[in-house]
């Protein structure tokens, strides 16, 4: 997955080298964008036809070519599209279920066009986030 949100940029920035609380959120919930949503969060996301925000779990850190790693561990499944979500390009880490900050971004490999009745699966694994 891409890259951090301005957000979370100067949140870690701040906690790390200069003693700034940053809570990190309870749960971190993944977001379908119809455009890049940028580190600005600038994007346009998902909306309409039963889209929701769909909660991510996390493994454990790894190193995999000197890279500080994580994958979700778990399929995420978003409901059945009640009418057509446009084509999914992008998609991105949030604070909340609804509103929140952008963490994470990044391109999805294939441009899915969702269309009423289809359904978004990513499979356990396939959401990877690294730090080097």
């Amino acid at each position: 997955m891409g890259a951090m949100s301005n957000y979370l940029e100067a949140a870690l920035l701040n906690a790390v080298f200069r003693n700034t609380a940053y809570t990190s959120p309870s749960t971190v919930y993944l977001a379908l964008y119809t455009s890049d949503p940028t580190e600005a969060d600038t994007g346009t996301e998902v909306t309409g036809g039963a889209y929701v925000r769909q909660s991510v779990a996390f493994s454990a850190p790894t190193q995999v070519s000197n890279k500080a790693t994580i994958s979700n561990s778990a399929d995420v499944t978003f409901p059945v599209a009640t009418a057509a979500w446009g084509t999914v390009t992008h998609i991105g880490l949030r604070s909340a279920v609804t509103g929140g900050n952008l963490l994470y971004y990044g391109p999805v490999s294939n441009a899915r066009s969702i269309l009423a009745n289809d359904q978004l699966k990513f499979l356990a694994g396939e959401l990877v986030l690294d730090l080097d």
